[in-house]
């Protein structure tokens, strides 16, 4: 079994920082494209962030120079550092990991359970 499991989501004013962390855990023989969604209510679950096995990010339009995001291979770990934050930012950021749970298996895409952020003064 494989777990995902987020965190640091919370409440910042506007122009604050948050930094959003998963870490994957359990059967994990490698860790392929890692991602960040959000899904703010009504609307539909947007790609945010991604980044390779090999470190390349792509980032959508609306978080570019303001987010990164980076990982740890020896911890598991995928990292979002947001910064300048905007009330539009407030969501449930979702962690999306592309993984092989053992040598020649199959490549799988797990999901985290989802972390609140909300921006407002």
């Amino acid at each position: 079994q494989v777990q995902l499991v987020e965190s640091g989501g919370g409440l910042v004013q506007p122009g604050g920082s948050l930094r959003l962390s998963c870490a994957a855990s359990g059967s994990i023989f490698s860790i392929n494209t890692m991602r960040w969604y959000r899904q703010a209510p009504g609307d539909e679950r947007e790609l945010v962030a991604s980044i390779t096995s090999g470190g390349w990010t792509n980032y959508a339009d609306s978080v570019k120079g303001r987010f990164t995001s980076s990982r740890d291979n020896a911890k598991n770990t995928l990292y979002l550092q947001m910064s300048s934050l905007k009330p539009e930012d407030t969501a449930v950021y979702y962690c999306n990991v592309d993984l092989q749970t053992g040598r020649g298996m199959r490549e799988t895409t797990y999901w985290g359970q989802g972390t609140q952020v909300t921006v407002s003064s």
